[in-house]
């Protein structure tokens, strides 16, 4: 098999072997979940911009992207995190994000989307007040839904910064769950993803601030679809997901104990909402169609080998793991270039990166270990190793 000298701490080099890549169907389909990949956006590496500064969208690959997902069947969740919002991506790029998708969307038979609204173009700043963030969702949520999406409601820095108790919470998200057209997919996002919403839901006890959360959804069942919590804890998942009203979905955001959790257990399972389904597209998409079969053995056999590197991706700052998601889709030949928004392709040492690309293998998910073997070759070059 392939083999490539990859870095193995301190100025040690050591010889990795490439396995064989997951043999899977070019088409799958019957799932029995609800699963969304939090799709990234592929930069322009031509632009003449200020990188840190500026977000230059390559359009055509970020579309094509999106349509490789739908190809496989999964549903694509736009201008969320994983598409560095608000981490490189503004409100006017998201907003034009979201109108090129939804209108590719369109023009696909049952292409899955929903997409991203929140606050981001108001300043956390002290002095923001409840009625400031108030308005600010109503813009976000009346843009997307003027376009026709599905709205997935983000947590909000500034709504973080304005609230005082818990009531402010439920005072902005009773507002706005009242206005919208069709359920929306409220966002929990932990503070591991972003620091600045600790204490979200107006404490720093989760188990406080899910009480919260759940009033605010059982107040609105009939304006919820469902609720994505990204707190990486397999018990609160489960905790928050058996207290949900019926016919409320739990949307699993735990990139380290996803495969259980979509699995579930006598009393309930979680749907999808993962960014790791943007890297692990086509394993994700088999092991789906796998568990719509009843083959759960197959399912796990598929999935579980690929927990490991998506901990990898999303080990602490967790916020980073955008660049691993971006890597392995250049690894992987996605895209032809490792070039992020913000400049964050440095985010991550390159012992991570090497570290990846022995996961990636060892999950089975590098489409052609040679091809990725002569881009991780770039990239040490680039680093200076020979």
């Amino acid at each position: 098999m392939p083999a490539i000298d990859l870095p193995a701490g301190g100025q040690r080099l050591e010889r990795y072997e490439t396995g064989e890549p997951l043999d899977l169907p070019a088409r799958n389909g019957g799932f029995n979940r609800v699963a969304y990949s939090a799709a990234h956006v592929v930069a322009d590496p031509l632009a003449d911009v200020d990188p840190w500064i500026d977000a230059a969208v390559d359009w055509d690959a970020t579309l094509a992207y999106r349509h490789y997902l739908w190809d496989l069947g999964l549903g694509v969740a736009e201008a969320m995190d994983t598409a560095q919002r608000g981490m490189g991506l503004d409100w006017t790029a998201a907003k034009e994000l979201i109108r090129r998708s939804l209108a590719a969307a369109k023009e696909r038979d049952g292409a899955l989307i929903a997409c991203g609204a929140g606050t981001d173009h108001l300043a956390p700043e002290p002095g923001v007040s409840i009625d400031q963030v108030i308005a600010a969702y109503e813009e976000q949520v009346g843009a997307v839904e003027a376009m026709g999406g599905q709205v997935i409601l983000m947590a909000s820095r500034a709504l973080t910064k304005a609230a005082k108790t818990p009531d402010d919470y439920i005072r902005v998200y009773d507002r706005i769950l009242r206005q919208v057209r069709q359920p929306v997919i409220i966002h929990w996002l932990g503070e591991m993803f972003d620091p600045a919403l600790a204490g979200y839901w107006g404490s720093e006890d989760h188990s406080e601030a899910m009480d919260t959360c759940l009033a605010v959804i059982q107040s609105h069942t009939d304006r919820v679809d469902g609720i994505k919590i990204s707190l990486l804890s397999k018990d609160k998942e489960i905790d928050m997901r058996r207290r949900l009203p019926q016919g409320v979905r739990m949307y699993t955001g735990d990139d380290f104990n996803y495969a259980e959790l979509i699995a579930g257990d006598a009393q309930g399972h979680s749907d999808a909402l993962l960014g790791i389904f943007d890297a692990i597209a086509p394993a994700a998409s088999a092991a789906l169609s796998a568990l719509g079969r009843g083959s759960q053995n197959e399912f796990f056999d598929i999935l579980e080998p690929t927990v490991p590197l998506s901990r990898h991706i999303f080990r602490s700052p967790t916020r980073f793991y955008k660049t691993g998601v971006v890597f392995l889709a250049y690894l992987n030949g996605l895209q032809d270039h490792f070039t992020m928004i913000g400049g964050q392709e440095s985010a991550r040492s390159l012992q991570h990166l090497a570290e990846l690309f022995r996961l990636a293998d060892k999950a089975r998910v590098l489409r052609d270990p040679e091809m990725a073997i002569a881009r991780m070759r770039t990239v040490l070059a680039v680093h200076g190793v020979a």
